[in-house]
């Protein structure tokens, strides 16, 4: 079952005014990026259109890539399969997880550039779903209705209302660092440097990551983030065996920091201490400026001229890992 988020220290029952109140001062105060654009924005955006969305749209999308059948990870181990995007179908402590799933072919006029690899009727049973926050390409709403079957979805703060109808037997909503607990798993909502409206005017709504712990393992998922400091915090709290971490989109049209580029995320998989890192949010939707594959091939550099590529995985789309 999952555990009472309430009955953690710092989320004692308050009125529902006060809890929005304690809310706004301690998930996002400081870490909320703002709406608005900075200078320039209309010349990116058109760049953006001209070099980026217009290419895609006129390219053949890719066949999806066959790796056999998933791997099974031990109660001792971590095992991660990359959906494409920010999506992972992440064994931990013998718990079958969803992580952001994603299986559109499009976001408004935003093409994916592959088609999926491993897609949900692929999967083994989900035990638990994880959503990061309320962005269309982190939360998308037909995909997980493919998943729910009764089982308990894990949100931040404000969250809740959208999958209330997706078919998931448990909802619950997590402040910044609450956690829930799920069989031998403890799962903590970790601080991120983002924001979390799906529409213009729902500015409340959480965002953040996920550390998830089983009494052998810990996995971090990132979710959207531009570097911060706070990394440093989440790597005190925890001893990080495997961190997913975004790359791209780096280069926003609207020109807000929202997103890491690959030596950024480098930057703040050191900060979090963690042991292994595997890049997400790339090579799926063009999102950013950059050119699509740019994230994964500065990564890969990068990593070397630092001497990590043996703590950096680049996995391909459906492939599997164990760790």
């Amino acid at each position: 079952m999952i555990a009472d988020p309430a009955s953690s220290a710092d989320g004692a029952a308050t009125s529902p005014a006060r809890k929005r109140r304690r809310f706004l001062k301690t998930a996002t105060e400081g870490n909320r990026i703002g709406l608005l654009p900075t200078e320039g924005w209309r010349k990116r955006n058109m760049q953006f259109l001209n070099e980026v969305l217009i290419p895609t749209l006129l390219a053949s999308r890719e066949p999806g890539m066959d790796f056999g059948h998933l791997p099974v990870a031990a109660a001792a181990e971590i095992g991660v399969t990359w959906l494409g995007h920010a999506g992972f179908f992440a064994q931990v402590g013998g718990v079958n997880i969803a992580i952001d799933p994603n299986w559109a072919l499009w976001h408004g006029p935003v093409k994916r550039v592959r088609h999926p690899s491993v897609w949900a009727h692929d999967l083994p049973l989900i035990d638990l779903v994880l959503v990061t926050h309320a962005h269309y390409d982190h939360l998308h709403l037909p995909s997980l209705r493919k998943l729910a079957a009764a089982q308990p979805i894990i949100v931040p703060e404000g969250v809740g209302s959208l999958v209330k109808n997706c078919g998931f037997g448990h909802i619950v909503e997590l402040k910044t660092w609450q956690s829930a607990t799920f069989r031998d798993l403890r799962i903590t909502l970790t601080p991120a440097r983002h924001w979390g409206a799906r529409m213009i005017h729902d500015t409340h709504r959480g965002f953040g990551g996920y550390l998830i712990k089983s009494p052998d393992r810990c996995l971090f998922h990132c979710g959207d983030s531009a570097i911060f400091d706070g990394f440093r915090e989440i790597g005190r709290r925890a001893s990080i065996d495997l961190a997913l971490m975004p790359i791209g989109a780096y280069d926003a049209p609207s020109g807000r920091p929202v997103h890491m580029n690959p030596e950024e995320a480098l930057d703040a998989f050191e900060m979090l201490g963690a042991s292994s890192m595997v890049p997400m949010h790339h090579d799926t939707f063009p999102l950013g400026g950059e050119p699509i594959h740019e994230p994964a091939e500065r990564l890969v550099r990068a990593a070397l001229e630092r001497q990590m590529g043996h703590r950096v995985r680049l996995l391909r789309e459906g492939e599997s890992a164990i760790y």
